[in-house]
């Protein structure tokens, strides 16, 4: 199988041809790694030296953003630069979904491919898992991995028992169906060899590696070599593993000399599946976490290196997010976008130079629901219910605790800057910010809708649809 991968990986790009100056990117992005679980943010239990050795080389971006708190929605903002709602994107999408990232849509990808880059998208997709929606019909030359969350399989403790078993795919085609917790532990190695490869193997090739690692979601999975390595049980022997694979993507980068001209971004889809207890991370102080449109579900670790443009050894707090990640990377390769798109260049936020221009603040979705808009430090959380452990621990062992449904969060403005923690509200303090951020949020529902108030949006577009299986 890897020698089939390795063929598509030798295939040199199509597009027009570009020079040594464009830079390489590397995009590592992890799932369900909480805020806290970096140990330069709070974790213990577990060493990350290759993280770290990203972190004295390029930023700490301590208020870096996801656009939804969930998988599909999420990774459809950082490929494509756009609201996941306007794309249709909610949630996380099952095995056999008729609805994907439609073909109108620009990847980061397309782009890339568009200036002679050679792609690759390597673990986890989950924007679609029909032929028409799997990676190489979005702009990667190369595609080996699972097409959705490596829990949705027969062995789920709490969803459909009826899914199939687990599909790893190479390019199109399944080459194997994973049904055992004991299959899916090398999968972040077998995706690591494969990212490695990759860049040996266009060495003298601009090229976009796309690395998404399925772990640290549920269930966790690691190799026999780093079960028990960690002080933390088994989520620190998967952090501890998921470290060793950004080691060896470093290390192929430094053998052929690539440090120096290739950006280098890691990050998670969004916050810790608390539920989970001991085999979830951490948010590190904040509050709640994935599912919810708190900072614990949104804000997510960020690290970034690109040699003579980010400072190295440097934190930043000026906010950003996935969904200016697009843009960003855009500028960088001199790419133009187009037109349609929500993200904003923060080449400025990289170099440590202020916050990237905005035309509008960041609205906070969860599915088609506006529950939350930003401005600055100021975020406005808007009526709505979400789900919450209410200060009980989480479950153990993968299997997880219940959550309390629907726990009622009324109008609140808070400063994250002095409340990180989303714990006061200030809005009698500030009633003019509440005036303000209103105004937003109704710019929001009238451009994306919101179901929490029946609205329609006008700027909505529809996603990639395909008949249903049999």
């Amino acid at each position: 199988m890897i020698d089939l991968l390795l063929a598509c990986c030798l295939a040199e790009p199509s597009a027009t041809e570009v020079t040594h100056a464009a830079p390489n990117i590397v995009i590592v992005f992890v799932d369900d790694m909480g805020w806290g679980d970096l140990p330069s943010q709070g974790a213990s239990g577990w060493s990350m030296p290759n993280l770290a050795r990203l972190e004295r080389e390029g930023t700490r971006f301590t208020h870096f953003t996801v656009a939804q708190p969930v998988c599909s929605a999420s990774r459809a903002a950082l490929l494509t630069g756009c609201w996941p709602n306007r794309l249709g994107i909610h949630g996380a999408l099952g095995p056999s979904s008729e609805v994907g990232l439609h073909s109108k849509e620009t990847t980061l990808a397309e782009l890339c491919k568009a200036s002679g880059y050679a792609t690759a998208a390597i673990g986890k997709w989950h924007l679609g898992d029909h032929p028409a929606f799997l990676p190489t019909r979005h702009g990667f030359d190369t595609f080996f991995g699972i097409p959705y969350s490596n829990d949705m399989w027969p062995g789920h403790p709490e969803l459909p028992k009826h899914w199939p078993p687990l599909p790893l795919i190479e390019q199109d085609v399944v080459i194997e169906r994973i049904e055992t917790l004991e299959g899916q532990r090398p999968l972040t190695s077998r995706f690591t060899r494969c990212a490695v490869e990759f860049i040996h193997n266009h060495a003298d090739t601009p090229f976009l590696l796309y690395l998404a690692h399925p772990q640290p979601h549920v269930p966790l999975a690691c190799g026999d070599q780093w079960r028990g390595s960690s002080e933390q049980g088994l989520y620190g022997d998967v952090m501890q593993e998921i470290d060793w694979s950004v080691g060896e993507v470093l290390e192929a980068l430094d053998t052929n000399d690539l440090a120096e001209r290739t950006i280098v971004l890691f990050a998670s889809d969004n916050g810790p599946w608390l539920s989970y207890g001991d085999h979830a991370g951490s948010t590190g102080g904040l509050r709640e976490g994935k599912g919810t449109t708190y900072e614990g579900g949104l804000r997510v670790p960020c690290l970034v290196r690109w040699p003579g443009q980010v400072p190295a050894g440097a934190v930043e707090h000026a906010p950003w997010g996935s969904i200016d990640v697009m843009p960003t990377l855009a500028s960088a390769i001199g790419t133009p976008i187009g037109h349609g798109i929500d993200g904003r260049d923060a080449t400025s936020v990289l170099r440590g130079n202020g916050e990237p221009s905005r035309e509008v603040d960041l609205y906070y979705y969860r599915t088609n629901e506006l529950q939350a808009v930003r401005s600055g430090t100021w975020k406005l959380h808007l009526p709505h219910g979400y789900r919450s452990l209410e200060g009980r621990p989480g479950g153990s062992g993968g299997v997880p605790a219940t959550y309390t449904w629907n726990v009622p969060q009324p109008l609140a403005l808070y400063d994250l800057a002095s409340d990180p923690g989303e714990t006061t509200d200030v809005q009698a303090s500030h009633p003019e910010i509440v005036e303000r951020l209103l105004a937003t949020v109704e710019a929001a529902r009238a451009d994306l809708g919101d179901a929490l108030t029946q609205r329609l949006g006008v700027g909505l577009r529809e996603p990639g649809r395909v008949s249903p299986a049999p």
